[in-house]
């Protein structure tokens, strides 16, 4: 990415003043009201504990904070966090805890007030508290409520929020008391090593055969552990076969014919950027100079034994058929490092990519000449860079260190790469005028420009028929597992068992995203198959609903893959304590288990990791237990396999004191758990509806 996509920084304060003055009118007003919306009334897509999130309020967030991002991720953390700031809001109501309009006015002028960016002087850098409480007193006797909805919701209403969870975190940590005790034991713990003397007989050594795991064994476990299995929501399971749209060989062809009947005249065009516009292409003209050392191309090498005007190909580059010309060639640095100073006339918006005007060209040129003549004086760089540039790095001398060729625009890569080291001059891109000094230079080699012609390979519409009349067709007779299953393997396609599907889930396992395939299987019963294949990428998709797992626990073959092991290491520990471990002492439960007697003189009581038998919290709770020293213990089924120890000696690290900044994590670290646990404890206990598949 061009770094010059990054100057945009201080341009920024033009655009944010408008907006900060319609924000300013409400910072000292008791209530907030908001404004209509197109949805009908009904439209709720979620309760929680009774109070309802709006799909009107939830779209319009969606649109504020979901450019760039994938739709429907977005939806998902925005869910999670309108629940999470309904249920805090409530709690904070219940605490009865307000922020006064002292604490608000605070807020939104003190030092970490949200409006310091826009308001915040482009000469000097310094938050302008007075200008903002003028721009308030100006605006607030605005009409326009549609806009103070929004700059509320935008601004004042995430402010209060952060201020109350704040209260709320305090009180939180001042009621937590953690008795010295505690801390000392806790403490003396993590510092404990111990040296143990052991016999240990691994699972592994007991066939899985002679241990075999029923499903009511399966169930009993689960019943027993109910808390750790059960489901608070249903979820559903598929088979599918899939049948593949990509492009066939004959789509290829078409492409690669395509670019060979352009070839000619892409070598002879005089204007490349024309050209591209009129023949569309998936790789934009660079037109500047790149290092062959920066090309990454499977094919530079023989791009590059072309003379200048030469095409190769068409080759294939991913899923594209690809012409490439060479248009220049010359010697260029490796690296370049320079010095500039912006004065912006467009801005990148962060959301849409776009190109934004903040300031005319004719002002950007007469404040670009003021730059100029006061470093013609003789004024310091650095001073004049700090006090006109808009470039982030304005405070660090505008400086670029070294940076490879293509790292920025065209026009600025090409200055600081053609000219020699010490030019000095001004350029115009399409972020504004540059005041640029090449500082140094680093290396040499062969720099191209290259045009790339590339045609993505399309699939037909001959190709993607066939797909869906053969996946139709499949469907059709297919109306029951048995029949799917059939035909499945008639047509040797694999019919592929999914992993577990929540009902507001956009992605399959294995198929990506298929949020109307996710629909469907929800409006359908267990058993049932579509008829009409559902298209989700390069596939059409024919699937049967294999299960149904309602609210609650699970049947056992859900629960096997989670169960299972334990429930047989179970049974092996009993034939390994009862058929092994006879005697009394170690070295005769190793003659009787046919192993040895093993030692660990450093094992950490913070760190259940035993050499030779893995991370076991039983063996290292019974390692740690000073009351079995010198004893050998009862045979012990631990994680792994079966054990029976000595303790022989428990001791503390050296130069284990405790300092007073270690306590003060430990109950920073109480506090933090404390913290989480209670906004956990409140979530469990809500009473969540969750109707968003009606509408996503």
């Amino acid at each position: 990415m061009s770094v010059i996509q990054r100057i945009r920084d201080k341009g920024a304060w033009i655009v944010f003043a408008i907006i900060a003055l319609a924000l300013i009118a409400f910072i000292l007003q008791d209530g907030v009201r908001r404004g209509g919306s197109g949805f009908s009334g009904g439209s709720v897509i979620g309760k929680v504990n009774g109070e309802s999130i709006e799909r009107a309020d939830f779209e319009q967030k969606l649109s504020m904070y979901g450019k760039g991002q994938q739709r429907e991720q977005l939806i998902g953390q925005l869910w999670n966090q309108e629940v999470s700031t309904i249920i805090m809001k409530q709690e904070f109501d219940k605490l009865g805890l307000s922020v006064s309009q002292k604490e608000l006015n605070e807020i939104m002028f003190g030092e970490n007030s949200p409006l310091k960016r826009e308001f915040t002087d482009p000469q000097t850098g310094v938050f302008d508290v007075e200008r903002a409480k003028e721009a308030f007193a100006q605006i607030k006797k605005s009409k326009n409520t549609e806009q103070q909805a929004g700059i509320i919701e935008a601004y004042i209403e995430p402010a209060i929020l952060q201020a109350l969870n704040s209260k709320y975190q305090s009180l939180i940590q001042q009621s937590l008391y953690v008795p010295k005790w505690m801390i000392e034991k806790q403490q003396a713990d993590n510092n404990s090593i111990s040296s143990v003397s052991f016999v240990y007989v691994p699972y592994s050594s007991v066939s899985d055969s002679s241990a075999k795991v029923s499903d009511d064994e399966i169930l009993n476990y689960a019943k027993k552990h109910r808390k750790e299995y059960e489901r608070d929501e249903e979820t559903r399971s598929i088979a599918y076969v899939s049948f593949s749209a990509s492009a066939s060989a004959a789509d290829s062809v078409a492409t690669k014919n395509q670019l060979a009947q352009l070839k000619s005249e892409f070598a002879s065009t005089n204007d490349i950027p024309a050209f591209f516009s009129k023949n569309s292409t998936e790789s934009p003209y660079y037109d500047g100079y790149v290092s062959k050392k920066e090309i990454k191309q499977k094919y530079i090498d023989s791009i590059t034994k072309l003379p200048v005007g030469g095409v190769y190909g068409p080759y294939v580059d991913g899923n594209n058929f690809v012409l490439a010309r060479v248009v220049a060639e010359k010697q260029i640095p490796d690296s370049a490092k320079v010095r500039h100073i912006l004065v912006s006339t467009h801005q990148q918006d962060p959301n849409s990519g776009t190109l934004v005007r903040v300031r005319e060209d004719s002002v950007a040129r007469k404040i670009m000449d003021t730059v100029e003549a006061e470093i013609k004086s003789g004024k310091n760089f650095d001073s004049v860079c700090a006090k006109y540039s808009d470039d982030g790095n304005k405070n660090k001398g505008g400086v670029y260190d070294y940076f490879a060729s293509a790292r920025m625009v065209p026009t600025f890569n090409d200055f600081s790469f053609d000219k020699p080291v010490g030019s000095k001059g001004v350029i115009q891109t399409e972020f504004g005028f540059h005041y640029v000094e090449v500082l140094a230079q680093k290396g040499s080699g062969p720099g191209y420009k290259i045009a790339y012609l590339a045609k993505p390979i399309i699939v037909s519409n001959e190709t993607d028929a066939a797909a869906n009349n053969a996946a139709a067709q499949f469907a059709g007779t297919s109306r029951n597992k048995k029949q799917f299953e059939e035909n499945a393997a008639k047509l040797n396609k694999t019919v592929i068992p999914s992993g577990e599907i929540k009902e507001n889930d956009f992605t399959i396992s294995g198929l990506g995203e298929s949020r109307q395939l996710v629909r469907w299987i929800y409006e359908h019963s267990a058993g049932d198959i579509n008829d009409q294949p559902i298209r989700i990428g390069d596939n059409y998709v024919v699937s049967l609903i294999s299960s149904v797992i309602k609210p609650g626990l699970p049947p056992a073959q859900v629960l096997r893959p989670a169960i299972e092991s334990i429930v047989r290491n179970q049974k092996k520990a009993k034939q390994i304590i009862e058929n092994k471990f006879k005697g009394n002492t170690l070295e005769a439960l190793a003659t009787s288990t046919g192993t040895a007697v093993q030692k660990s003189d450093s094992l950490l009581f913070s760190n259940p990791f035993i050499p030779g038998v893995g991370n076991d919290a039983k063996f290292s709770g019974t390692a740690f237990n000073a009351s079995e020293k010198g004893k050998v213990t009862e045979p012990v089924a631990g994680t792994s396999g079966v054990f029976a120890l000595r303790v022989e000696n428990i001791s503390a690290k050296p130069n284990s004191t405790d300092t007073p900044e270690s306590i003060k994590q430990t109950i920073l670290q109480s506090q933090r758990m404390a913290i989480y646990r209670g906004s956990e404890a409140l979530r469990k206990s809500a009473v969540i509806k969750d109707y968003r598949s009606k509408f996503y």
